[in-house]
């Protein structure tokens, strides 16, 4: 199963997408992921001001399993516990869900990728909350029930680590270019970067305005850094949340052999027997 709706859309094709699915008597889900790493961003932020009728999804809760060295920081969820968060947040079979957050994108892109995984059909939208200039309402959504079943995580979307060594891939980093020279470590058990892969930050991936590139923009911009149709591409960061967000965008561009390490650099640098390079990419 594949995703139908485009990785990424802007407002004005949020506000068509509501009126085509209102027409047709459809369900249009929009799934607010308000999350920062020091905890200064969550359901309080989504309380005091978010499009209307969106959900609030945690990423700490639902989008992750609990941290664990052997897996990261960030843990994709079992199956079974990822359909029931989005049951609780009202997510239907065979709808479409629209995805944001207030900051740039990541956090919202955890969810639209994993949902796009599974075969959902689902969005982040460029810009965010910044991009909106609607109303905003102040309630706590509290949907009917979803009906959405358990899928297992499939192959072909996500690599292991050992296959992040193998290196047939082009692996990409998207952690900001000083974490992966090693420079700085702030969260993970080691500094540096897998050895072999290059830099590609996820924000370089936005505009002044915080809002994506265009598909062509994205892929002269990942064509430059060695991504090719022909040779699959790995993406990781510290906990599988900003590489997400490289993810998308690298599907926005049009590659289709792509997969997410979701451990990424909190489970390799946790295991001492992983080398570690430093410095910028070769």
């Amino acid at each position: 199963m594949t995703a139908a709706l485009p990785p990424i859309i802007d407002v004005p094709q949020l506000r068509a997408l509501r009126e085509q699915r209102a027409a047709q008597g459809r369900p249009l889900h929009l799934l607010d992921v308000r999350w920062a790493l020091d905890g200064s961003k969550g359901r309080h932020t989504y309380l005091a001001g978010h499009l209307p009728e969106a959900v609030y999804v945690d990423l700490d809760t639902e989008l992750a399993a609990p941290a664990r060295p052997a897996a990261g920081r960030h843990p994709l969820p079992r199956p079974e516990d990822f359909a029931a968060s989005l049951r609780r947040a009202g997510v239907t079979e065979g709808a479409t869900a629209v995805v944001y957050d207030d900051a740039d994108g990541a956090p919202a892109g955890r969810l639209a990728w994993m949902l796009r995984a599974l075969g959902h059909d689902a969005a982040v939208l460029s810009g965010g909350l910044g991009a909106w200039d609607g109303p905003l309402e102040t309630d706590d959504v509290q949907p009917a029930p979803g009906d959405v079943t358990a899928r297992d995580w499939p192959e072909r979307r996500i690599a292991s680590a050992d296959e992040v060594a193998a290196g047939d891939a082009l692996v990409v980093d998207a952690r900001a270019p000083e974490r992966y020279r090693g420079e700085v470590e702030p969260v993970d058990p080691r500094a540096g970067h897998v050895p072999g892969a290059v830099n590609l930050p996820f924000s370089g991936n936005l505009d002044e305005q915080g809002r994506f590139l265009t598909p062509a923009e994205l892929r002269r911009r990942f064509e430059d850094a060695g991504v090719r149709e022909d040779r699959e591409t790995i993406v990781y960061c510290g906990s599988g949340v900003t590489a997400a967000h490289d993810a998308l965008a690298l599907e926005s561009a049009g590659f289709g052999r792509v997969r997410l390490f979701p451990g990424s650099w909190s489970q390799w640098s946790a295991d001492p027997e992983r080398p570690v390079a430093v410095g910028p990419t070769p």
